[in-house]
């Protein structure tokens, strides 16, 4: 394991591009509004959430009954997060007033032995800890952490602290391996890594050795899981989907250590790795993370779609086999993604591996993107990668798939995550080291920070998807070496590096270009990545897509929208061979070119059109085709969308 390197602070970090200024500044004006006001119940035409109405009750301060699912908590820790990330980065000023209310709020409804739980106090309150499998106590307490560690690092107040260590200290009491201690873990791994940032944030030990302990206890024998079903056997389950509970799904089914498939819930799956991820490198425990290598790679190479979604089934939200990556009815949770984001973070953080950020950029640019809508109130809770607008019925196998984004959801763990996430997409672009700083995504912002003892100012312009050129200018107040290392993403072709104009050939590994220099005079490395739209096919291994293409231009992975081409988007067929063009088009966000190609419409199938089945027949006729980023599709006029297409393939070749 290498050196690992740290992130910086978001207070360090401007972020000025054409296209992600967009979303990261509608988090602040747009999306904490928009979902503080519905984390009241004040927009009409949406069911009420009582999200935060359910504190109130919890805390003696009004009369009602507990609504919304188990874990409905966490959409106000998330929901703190993402503030917390706007406030560090010097936006969202108006909301501290209101986090602070929020916080004390929180600390009211806490129990007098820390116990924070609003369903269980309110509803259960003598079931605490009774329902590991489905409760969600432990998952809750996680996002209350990682919000309260994210309030007191862009504020410097610590009252949302002080309550998180209060429940995470009952949490080390009640759990592990002594006498009287739970020998359990959560059904919905979050709590873990959330413990791990704790012990970053505190310094206290026992909130690693927690965490570290639902880790390795988890799929041991005998199955705490297993003993608990069967102790509950007569009572309801909270979820009616999981009467028939597969161990598999909270990937409980044997150790962290022998799983070696992604399997399961894939939001679960992707936290906890994140944890593993963590431990590994906090006990610099090389056998686990090189398992955490082996499901990356799993994961990657055989359960990912090319859009950067996970989990392709819609029962369970789960993992299914080896190339099983069906389009239509793909679930590709956004949860997921950014699950396997913030995994591929940690994993780069300890490798310098560029082949983590390669996945990063992918589902930020597609899945992440196009979970939320232009105008930031609109949500995608799944990301298939094909829609037929009319098949998409509820009470069938597609009642998952929505042809257009939604204004909430009753399980709301998306809309919240896609918040946070875009709230710290700054410590996405860059990390550090005492010797030298990572450039990692091509995003136009600007960096102030110190390498070692040296004061040093890096600001990148971007035209990524314009036309691949990128420059960075750098300075330093000291005289002394720095070393910038940039990331050479997979679909660049043949790079070119200059430094100061002059070509150079900096020394490449595992990605990185690396440049050492003396850059107190200010200078200026430019780099032209010659990206170009491409068509990418998928293993023969994928059945959905054999012999079918993608559109992908740098890390953007493009679609077809009926309200460019035809209905029936079956129909096309497209040459491989075929020029592209590119060109802009005002709907389509600044930034980001759409593809122009010619392409075949297949006109005729049968010699009589109306009937359901003849005699084979086919014709075809030219057709001009339009394609947009898959991240912005479905704002403008709702209808059917395509990424695979059929190819016509030369046999002769």
């Amino acid at each position: 394991m290498i050196s690992p390197l740290q992130l910086p602070s978001l207070n360090q970090i401007t972020i000025n591009d054409s296209l992600w200024s967009k979303y990261t500044d509608m988090v602040a004006d747009v999306i904490v509004p928009y979902q503080w006001d519905i984390l009241n119940g004040r927009i009409k035409d949406i069911k009420e959430t009582n999200c935060v109405n359910n504190f109130r009750i919890a805390a003696g301060e009004t009369e009602g009954e507990h609504r919304g699912v188990v874990f409905i908590d966490s959409d106000l820790y998330k929901w703190l997060e993402a503030v917390a990330y706007c406030l560090h980065s010097g936006k969202c000023r108006q909301f501290e007033t209101i986090a602070d209310e929020v916080i004390e709020l929180i600390g009211r409804a806490q129990q007098s032995d820390g116990y924070l739980n609003t369903y269980y106090t309110v509803v259960e309150p003598g079931a605490r800890w009774s329902n590991l499998v489905e409760g969600h106590e432990l998952y809750c307490a996680g996002h209350l952490i990682e919000a309260a560690v994210a309030y007191y690092y862009a504020t410097g107040k610590n009252k949302l602290l002080k309550i998180a260590r209060r429940f995470a200290d009952l949490i080390c009491k009640k759990f592990g391996p002594g006498d009287g201690q739970i020998k359990g873990y959560p059904g919905h791994q979050e709590i873990e890594l959330a413990l791990i940032k704790l012990f970053h944030c505190t310094g206290e030990k026992r909130y690693l050795s927690c965490s570290k302990y639902f880790i390795e206890e988890r799929g041991k024998n005998p199955n705490y899981f297993k003993a608990e079903i069967k102790k509950r056997n007569r009572q309801r389950f909270l979820f009616r989907e999981l009467n028939d509970y597969d161990l598999k799904y909270s990937q409980s089914h044997k150790p962290v250590r022998e799983q070696h498939t992604a399997e399961g819930h894939a939001v679960r799956a992707m936290y906890m790795y994140c944890a593993m991820a963590d431990l590994a490198l906090e006990y610099k425990d090389k056998e686990l993370f090189e398992t955490c290598q082996t499901l990356w790679q799993n994961v990657t190479q055989q359960r990912m779609y090319i859009t950067g979604g996970i989990g392709s089934s819609a029962f369970l939200e789960r993992f299914t086999t080896d190339y099983h990556l069906p389009n239509d009815y793909a679930y590709c949770e956004t949860c997921a993604s950014i699950g396997l984001a913030l995994f591929g973070r940690r994993m780069f953080l300890i490798e310098q591996d560029a082949n983590y950020y390669d996945t990063i950029e992918r589902t930020l640019y597609n899945t992440i993107l196009a979970g939320i809508s232009l105008e930031g109130d609109r949500y995608f809770y799944s990301n298939p990668l094909e829609i037929w607008p009319e098949a998409c019925i509820e009470s069938t196998s597609l009642r998952h798939v929505k042809p257009v984004r939604q204004r909430w959801y009753d399980v709301a763990c998306c809309p919240t995550n896609i918040a946070r996430t875009l709230a710290s997409l700054g410590q996405y672009i860059y990390a550090q080291n005492n010797e030298m700083i990572f450039v990692n995504l091509f995003i136009s912002s600007s960096i102030k920070t110190a390498i070692g003892n040296t004061e040093t100012e890096l600001v990148m312009n971007s035209n990524l998807m314009q036309n691949g050129k990128v420059t960075i200018n750098i300075k330093t107040e000291q005289d002394s070496i720095v070393t910038v290392a940039i990331r050479i993403p997979y679909y660049a072709n043949s790079p070119v590096f200059l430094l100061d104009g002059v070509s150079i050939q900096p020394d490449v590994k595992k990605g990185y270009a690396y440049i050492s220099e003396n850059f107190k005079s200010g200078r200026t490395i430019s780099l032209d990545l010659n990206i170009q739209p491409r068509w990418v096919s998928a293993n023969l291994l994928v059945r959905e897509n054999a012999g079918k293409v993608a559109l992908m231009k740098g890390p953007c992975v493009y679609c077809l929208e009926e309200i460019d081409n035809i209905s029936n988007l079956s129909l096309v067929y497209i040459d491989p061979e075929n020029d592209i063009k590119e060109c802009k088009q005002d709907e389509i966000p600044e930034g980001l070119p759409v593809l122009k190609y010619d392409g075949k419409r297949l006109s005729c199938s049968g010699r009589n059109g109306s009937l359901l089945y003849d005699d084979a027949y086919f014709k075809t006729e030219p057709i001009k085709l339009k394609a947009v980023p898959y991240g912005i599709w479905g704002n403008r006029k709702p209808g059917e969308m395509l990424i695979w297409q059929k190819a016509i393939i030369d046999n002769t070749t």
